[in-house]
């Protein structure tokens, strides 16, 4: 079975080495994927819609799976009216070369953050949670170890991961099972802090565990809960929702998600597996539409109050992976263009999948995803596609990127 890919590369889940997702029904080379998927990305790139993007888009996704080897990639790109199209390549299922569905589902990884953060600063607008209150006002005597200490910790510095909580996931064990969130924050506890609070910046899971647990001592609800009522259902998401206990299917229409332990191993199904190691960091499952639409109610505050939206768009530096200039906010990132505009968004990876995406202020929303954890350069590629999508909307006179902070 080996271990499961739980280690972060800077902002988001990435493979440890081996992946532990339990199954092993698809064994295949990279070369039969390239024969599998050529022929699949053909057809797709063929009946691409002519859109201003849909070239961009659509090579970029051709690329994706033919040059950089990915199983399956999929896109949307939302208008600033919402108004939606989906692009594919690749195949579903490496056994079978089944087509990808359009805007399947797909684990969003640390998008989910940005979920978690919104129903955070919800209860701060109404006034339930002191954002530059201490965790301990809500979680008394929860949050201690070795050089941590709740009281010293703000709920702003878990959101913009200033807390100097270590991480929790490098010392997930070997064994296939669910855990509980409380025992995710024990692992962390168990390492010394990474610096006094306030006093850096590093990506920890930790953070978004501890918040996860606030608002759940703070509702009285269970987040999934909150965050179906507070967000997935008031942005209208009518393909995302936080898997249940034990819950390793996907529900819907998706494509298989994809491990490798090295470039040049074979692929192996990872798609059904518990991902309650993630919890309020990473367990959400969504769509590429989905995602724009989040993220465009998000940026056009109808997920939080304006007051709320622009802590959450108060930055500080950010570093690998994220692209160079990028800014952490409050469980959103922004990302320079290379036209001089800045999207917001946060991207992810889980055991299986990985996206990228970008929303200007205006709502244009571009959402990429792929299904297997790439290398570096792919995950490059990916937000490069974003980058151009963004760009050529703005050089066509479409609802452009401009401004940001």
């Amino acid at each position: 079975m080996g271990k499961q890919a739980v280690g972060k590369n800077g902002g988001r889940f990435r493979g440890s080495g081996r992946a532990r997702c339990g199954v092993g029904r698809a064994v295949l080379t990279a070369a039969a994927v390239a024969v599998l998927a050529a022929g699949a990305s053909a057809a797709q790139s063929a009946a691409a819609p002519r859109d201003p993007r849909a070239g961009v888009v659509q090579q970029g996704l051709d690329e994706l799976v033919g040059s950089d080897g990915v199983p399956a990639a999929l896109a949307s790109v939302t208008d600033g009216r919402g108004r939606s199209r989906a692009y594919t390549s690749g195949v579903a299922d490496l056994a079978t070369g089944a087509p990808v569905p359009r805007d399947g589902q797909v684990r969003i990884g640390s998008n989910s953050k940005a979920f978690t953060a919104v129903v955070v600063m919800q209860l701060v607008a109404e006034g339930r949670v002191d954002l530059d209150g201490s965790v301990d006002a809500y979680l008394p005597g929860l949050v201690r170890g070795d050089g941590i200490d709740g009281r010293r910790i703000t709920v702003r510095r878990l959101l913009q991961h200033t807390s100097g909580l270590p991480d929790y996931t490098g010392r997930l064990g070997e064994e296939i099972r669910a855990y509980e969130p409380r025992e995710l924050l024990s692992l962390a506890l168990g390492q010394k802090a990474d610096f006094e609070p306030g006093a850096g910046w590093k990506y920890s899971n930790t953070n978004y565990v501890v918040a996860g647990l606030l608002v759940e001592e703070v509702t009285g609800r269970s987040l999934a809960a909150e965050i179906e009522r507070r967000v997935i259902r008031r942005a209208g998401l009518r393909h995302t929702y936080v898997p249940a206990p034990g819950e390793l299917r996907i529900r819907e229409r998706h494509a298989k998600g994809y491990y490798r332990a090295s470039p040049d191993a074979p692929f192996v199904d990872a798609t059904e597996w518990d991902p309650s190691w993630a919890w309020a960091a990473g367990q959400v499952v969504s769509t590429p539409s989905d995602l724009d639409r989040f993220y465009s109610a998000l940026l056009r505050g109808r997920l939080v109050p304006r007051a709320q939206l622009d802590q959450m768009r108060t930055t500080v530096p950010a570093g690998r992976p994220f692209a160079e200039g990028a800014g952490y906010g409050l469980g959103l990132v922004s990302t320079p263009l290379s036209c001089g505009a800045v999207s917001w968004g946060h991207g992810g990876s889980m055991t299986g999948y990985e996206t990228r995406g970008g929303t200007t202020e205006e709502g244009l929303s571009v959402s990429v995803a792929v299904t297997t954890q790439p290398g570096r350069a792919a995950q490059q590629h990916m937000e490069r596609i974003v980058d151009a999508a963004l760009c050529s909307a703005a050089g066509a006179g479409g609802s452009g990127a401009k401004g940001g902070r």
